[in-house]
């Protein structure tokens, strides 16, 4: 309820006396900005909630004092406001950036900003100009410099220093879990923006008054209300939340209400709460010691509205008696809790203990919303060295709130409450701690219950800035390092996809020269070989030759010995192709390995494998423990690709081409055909078969037909048949006619026995070359000898090149995928890094106008 508008309240502490016309405008106007600024502030922590989860993992950034290099120098100013810090995250502590940090100042719109090193070389001199005109704050910003006041990840799992202290806690997380543990502390701060708007608009206020155990608490509100309420003990006695009301709100009736738990009170319905009397608060508080409960106290204070705390005339006040601090941590941490829910706290401490680890502790968690506290040092009247203990009260005072040190005068007194309860005693100091009490919350509201919610809106944008602000240099940086990908790797990536088609053509015309090329080799050789086999020569200039006549009783072992050096020879000829091909081969494993070194990017590894051409045509196991043959062992057939290991060498250990016959010796068909035929091909019939008639009557012929060295064709051998047939007609030329017969066949016997050494090797060489180009029934030109070699070594030398082609290949489209996928994820980093950097922007600007709406401004 308020006062008329003609209504005036009295101010002591040297302020002028106030119109409270002026006082409600004043107040009704700055709630409405601040309601408008937590609505604002609402908007930006949903925004920022929403964005942590859904397009960017928010970072918790650390502010450390970089190391001085030296000593300070008296000739340049210490910095006071603009201080380089040196920015980390939690989740990588090693990694570190120089920033220049700027905190809140009044008449500034933002209260943080992260500037890195480098954007802020230029403006040096600027800054060192704003640090020598500023005006120092020692003590009142180096404690917090750089740190979070409601966001703070705390986890008081440890004491500081040790293997488990928050800070070591925190930078062993990942980012996600940093993330969610952020996420928690923005949904903790929307629920407290929630009490704290219905705290806003509430037009009564809330004095929470509490302290260590013993401090006198119960005591103190006793001596405000001028009568004795409240239980005291020289044990600790009150364990319940007992909230002092004026009468008036009960009907004017006085007793106490015992709230149900779990249930909304209402002060009309009586199904929420028990009714006590006033009589029976000792009994019930001592009764419920641990169910800790909830009283609502209705008091009816007969004194003026100018004296008077509840029945001031102005708001409707509750008075809050809580449980001591250090009872329990449980009834500790439900303090915490109901602190939310307070306007002023007033704090009690004992002159003879001073502040304790447990009042600290709650002052500090306080001090994120209520910059100012009234603090009451109760039973200084028992102290002796008064001084001494307002000197250290008050350094204590000075480190804990700031605030409340510098107005001092007016918040912290220095009473014995107990004093105040005697009747027909004066007690100055203790009025003079009412008087400013009833000032603080009555008449400087917008400072008693607007500044605590003004305090932790600054405090929560300032955390937001500071999120944001190191988040975004986190982005920028971001953006710097996908550039930096992107034009080392979208160069590349290019380049390799323009080059593709060009180095697959030129590994398949790599591969297809040196199959043709080899091919085409192994087929000259051996063809010459084979020409020079026809002609009873060995088919290769190598250590070959052929074996010396042993004489005409080892005429059969000699034929046999030509036949298996001039199979030799012939293995030999292809020992020759093979070691042409790997020649070839090797060169083109050369070229395959330039086009790698051409095509493939730095930092991709090259291929490791050695190319061994000695392992080119060697014998592999089988699966079935034999040698890995490429057809069916060889039989009788003239047509041979590869010899007793298919390897295409072997020919002069195979047993079916090492069989001599006699017509190794004498090629009757051979010369039947030359004597008597065109003399233009060669006997192509079958050699092997037996000798007969006509075979034999060839050689006769033959050697009547062979005249020393001269040999007559059929015309004139028909021309001597007759005169031979006449000269049988006269008895005189029968006889001599068979002397010369004889003499003709002796001849022509002794000519063949003395030119057998040098017609073997061409009767053996013709009879070999002859197996060796005859298609068979069933087969193939491509099965002939010289095909067959052709195909087999021109294929092993694709194999070979197809193998270095395609590992050129794999790790072309590997490096090529990888290129592709850096440049992708620097694009999408990129991408998503200016998104989030705009965003950090945009927060930023929007905390700026809801400070600067709201005067939050220069708040703090």
């Amino acid at each position: 309820m308020y006062i008329g508008k003609e209504a005036s309240l009295p101010v002591t502490g040297g302020e002028r006396q106030l119109k409270m016309e002026d006082v409600q405008e004043a107040y009704i106007e700055q709630k409405d900005r601040l309601l408008s600024a937590i609505d604002g502030t609402k908007i930006i922590l949903a925004g920022l909630r929403e964005y942590n989860k859904n397009d960017w993992i928010v970072r918790y950034p650390t502010l450390q004092e970089q190391p001085s290099d030296g000593a300070p120098t008296a000739s340049v100013p210490k910095p006071r406001r603009s201080i380089r810090r040196s920015l980390s995250f939690a989740d990588d502590p090693s990694n570190q950036t120089d920033i220049i940090y700027s905190p809140s100042r009044p008449g500034l719109t933002h209260t943080v900003t992260l500037a890195s090193i480098a954007d802020t070389q230029e403006n040096a001199s600027e800054v060192a100009d704003e640090n020598e005109n500023e005006v120092a704050e020692e003590g009142l910003l180096s404690d917090k410099i750089g740190d979070f006041n409601i966001l703070r990840l705390d986890l008081k799992l440890g004491p500081h220093g040790s293997s488990t202290a928050p800070a070591t806690l925190v930078s062993q997380l990942e980012k996600g879990s940093i993330a969610n543990l952020i996420d928690e502390r923005i949904g903790a701060a929307l629920q407290h923006m929630d009490k704290l708007r219905l705290r806003v608009e509430d037009t009564s206020s809330k004095v929470l008054v509490t302290g260590d155990l013993n401090s006198g608490k119960s005591t103190f509100v006793n001596a405000l209300l001028r009568r004795e309420v409240m239980p005291v003990d020289q044990q600790p006695c009150t364990t319940a939340f007992c909230e002092v009301h004026d009468a008036a709100e009960n009907n004017g009736v006085e007793e106490v209400h015992f709230l149900r738990e779990g249930v909304p009170y209402s002060v009309s319905d009586e199904s929420t709460f028990s009714r006590v009397a006033l009589a029976d608060l000792d009994s019930v508080v001592a009764d419920n010691e641990i169910v800790q409960p909830v009283l609502k106290i209705y008091l009816a204070d007969s004194r003026a509205a100018s004296e008077s705390l509840l029945n001031n005339g102005v708001v409707d006040i509750s008075l809050i008696d809580a449980p001591g601090l250090n009872r329990d941590s449980l009834k500790t941490t439900a303090l915490f809790t109901r602190q939310e829910e307070i306007d002023v706290v007033v704090f009690v401490v004992s002159a003879e203990n001073h502040f304790t680890l447990s009042s600290k502790e709650f002052l500090w968690n306080a001090s994120n919303e209520k910059a100012y506290v009234f603090i009451v040092v109760n039973k200084f009247e028992q102290i002796k060295n008064k001084e001494k203990c307002r000197r250290l009260v008050l350094e204590q005072v000075k480190q804990l709130s700031p605030r409340t040190y510098e107005d001092a005068q007016d918040l912290v007194h220095f009473v014995d409450s107990a004093a105040a309860l005697r009747p027909y005693t004066a007690n100055p100091a203790f009025d003079d701690l009412e008087s400013s009490l009833r000032s603080f919350v009555l008449v400087k509201r917008s400072k008693s219950k607007l500044q605590p919610a003004s305090t932790y809106l600054s405090n929560l944008l300032a955390d937001v800035d500071l999120l944001v602000g190191a988040n975004a240099i986190i982005a920028q940086a971001d953006i710097d390092r996908a550039k930096d990908d992107l034009d080392r790797a979208k160069p590349v990536f290019e380049k390799m996809k323009n080059e593709r088609e060009s180095l697959e053509d030129a590994l398949e015309g790599i591969e297809e020269d040196g199959a043709t090329t080899s091919g085409n080799a192994t087929k000259a050789i051996l063809s010459a070989a084979l020409e020079r086999v026809g002609r009873g020569q060995p088919g290769v200039d190598q250590c070959i030759s052929l074996p010396p006549f042993p004489g005409f009783l080892a005429l059969w072992d000699y034929a046999r010995d030509v036949r298996k050096a001039l199979l030799a020879s012939l293995d030999a000829a292809v020992r020759l192709a093979e070691d042409e091909a790997r020649v070839t081969t090797t060169a083109g494993v050369k070229n395959i390995s330039l086009l790698g070194d051409q095509h493939l990017p730095e930092g991709v590894e090259r291929s490791r494998r050695v190319f061994m051409p000695e392992a080119m045509f060697s014998v592999r196991p089988s699966t079935k423990g034999g040698l890995n043959r490429l057809r069916s062992p060889p039989t009788a057939s003239a047509v041979v690709a590869g010899g007793v290991y298919n390897l295409g060498i072997g020919l002069s250990q195979r047993s079916d081409m090492l069989e001599t016959t006699l017509f190794d010796l004498f090629d009757f068909n051979h010369h039947l055909w030359v004597h008597f035929g065109d003399g233009k091909t060669e006997v192509e019939d079958d050699v092997e078969k037996n000798a007969t008639a006509l075979s034999v009557l060839s050689v006769g012929v033959g050697a009547l037909t062979m005249v020393g060295g001269n040999v007559v064709g059929v015309r004139g051998l028909i021309d001597g048949l007759v005169r031979i047939t006449e000269l049988f007609a006269d008895e005189s030329a029968r006889r001599w006619a068979a002397p010369v017969i004889g003499a003709a066949v002796v001849g022509a016997t002794g000519y063949f026995i003395l030119e057998l050494p040098k017609s073997i090797p061409k009767t053996v060489g013709r009879r070999i070359r002859a197996s060796l180009v005859k298609v068979e029934d069933g087969a193939t030109e491509q099965e002939l000898f010289v095909n067959a070699h052709c195909g087999r070594v021109s294929r092993e030398s694709r194999k070979v090149l197809r193998m270095a082609s395609w590992d050129l290949r794999e790790r072309f489209r590997t490096a090529m995928e990888e290129r592709g996928q850096e440049v992708r994820s620097a694009e999408e980093l990129e991408k998503k890094a200016l998104k989030a950097l705009n965003y950090f922007r945009e927060v930023e600007r929007k905390t700026g106008l809801v400070r600067d709406e709201a005067g939050l401004a220069g708040a703090l």
